[in-house]
């Protein structure tokens, strides 16, 4: 009985294979876009936070560089000196400046007048002969280039320096101060931030903001959550025309409303303290409108069957209507956070620039930029630490914002 020849095995690859690859074709183009919008917002927050690092010098450095850098220095005689890369004997060394002022010329070759040296006049030959380079008669010397000597043209005269291999005080090398390339490394400058919370007062300002911010994100919390649920779920007499009302004064624009809120805390002694920053905020419509819609959303059952077990309102709120609620908690909590935080304009209309004891970051941040309007580090190093909190809040809790963006849409 003849045998059946087997099929050789397909070279084509499985289907699900086939799909994936298509498919990454198709979305490679879209996500090259993404990628690079999204490296386009991040770039200058990383640039702000690596500048943060740099010394005074490094930061009018040209070309900007993103790393921070310091100057590498080496002990020679006794004393500290940074260190320079020079060429000499044929390879480029970190050297130590020892002596300035010596006259040199900068010689070139009369076929290539583009590639340049630079040498002491002591250490050259005149040949008493002349070249035409370029156009322009020049002298022609001789000029010791390692263990060789070369008949280059002066192009020009020059004031060089001598500098010395710290390991090896016999190497020298000579090269213009001016524009010799320093030896650096990159290193982080943590010290500014040290050095900026003791400028006027700004780690005052600091904890200043923290505590407005967190009494402003519990106080209307509490009153947005009571709010909310008497809205929602209490009945009394022109419930729904004193919430239209209530809602309607987020129309108000807040400079409409500044110069009577200022009249109201001089009134009651309030203004120049942290109390005017606090108590006006507490009390918001937005917040009481966020909470009685996700109130509205929540089963009656739950609340009725709450009753019949003989439980309070207050009980129902705090323990079955909170719990339930902690998507818009964390959003509310995130907005209230972010504008307290932020928050410029009144802190400079009540509290006074020489009290600095009562400034909150914002107004710390103003001063400090124009103290520090030529050490630009310090200015990044004070903005990345009022960032950084905000940044923190808002990753620890956008979960919860997603969340509730999430099942605002469910049925």
């Amino acid at each position: 009985m003849a045998r059946r020849p087997v099929a050789a095995p397909s070279k084509r690859p499985p289907r699900r294979a086939r799909r994936f690859w298509r498919m990454a074709r198709s979305r490679a183009p879209v996500y090259v876009v993404l990628v690079g919008f999204a490296a386009m917002m991040v770039f200058p927050f990383i640039y702000m936070f690596f500048t943060s690092l740099k010394t005074s010098s490094d930061v009018f450095t040209y070309p900007p560089r993103v790393l921070p850098h310091e100057p590498v220095t080496a002990t020679f005689q006794g004393e500290e000196r940074p260190l320079f890369r020079i060429d000499a004997d044929g390879e480029t060394r970190s050297m130590v400046l020892v002596e300035q002022g010596i006259a040199a010329g900068v010689f070139a070759a009369p076929d290539d007048p583009g590639d340049t040296i630079v040498v002491p006049l002591l250490r050259v030959q005149s040949t008493g002969t002349e070249v035409v380079v370029e156009g322009v008669v020049r002298p022609l010397y001789r000029v010791p280039i390692g263990t060789e000597w070369r008949r280059l043209a002066l192009v020009r005269d020059t004031v060089v320096g001598r500098f010395v291999d710290p390991d090896r005080p016999d190497v020298e090398g000579y090269a213009v101060v001016r524009t010799a390339q320093r030896t650096e490394r990159v290193t982080a400058e943590w010290s500014n931030y040290s050095e900026v919370m003791g400028i006027r007062d700004f780690d005052r300002a600091l904890t200043n903001t923290v505590l407005v911010t967190v009494f402003v994100v519990a106080g209307s919390l509490f009153t947005s959550i009571m709010g909310g649920y008497a809205f929602a779920r209490i009945s009394f007499p022109g419930r729904d025309k004193i919430f239209v009302g209530y809602l309607g004064s987020i129309m108000i624009p807040f400079v409409v409303m500044m110069i009577p809120l200022f009249q109201i805390v001089v009134k009651l002694n309030w203004n120049n303290s942290l109390a005017s920053l606090v108590w006006p905020f507490i009390f918001t419509a937005y917040g009481t409108f966020l909470m009685r819609q996700f109130f509205v959303s929540i089963p009656r059952d739950l609340e009725e069957a709450a009753f019949i077990d003989g439980a309070s309102r207050m009980r129902i709120l705090w323990r079955i209507f909170v719990p339930l609620s902690w998507p818009a908690i964390a959003t509310l909590a995130t907005f209230q956070f972010l504008y307290a935080w932020n928050s410029f304009i009144w802190p400079l209309v009540v509290i006074d620039a020489g009290n600095t004891k009562s400034h909150v970051l914002t107004l710390a941040l103003s001063i400090l930029g124009g103290q520090g309007a030529d050490q630009p580090h310090l200015i990044f190093a004070g903005v990345t630490l009022a960032m950084t909190v905000p940044l923190v809040v808002f990753v620890m809790a956008q979960r919860y914002f997603v969340e509730n963006v999430a099942s605002s849409g469910i049925k």
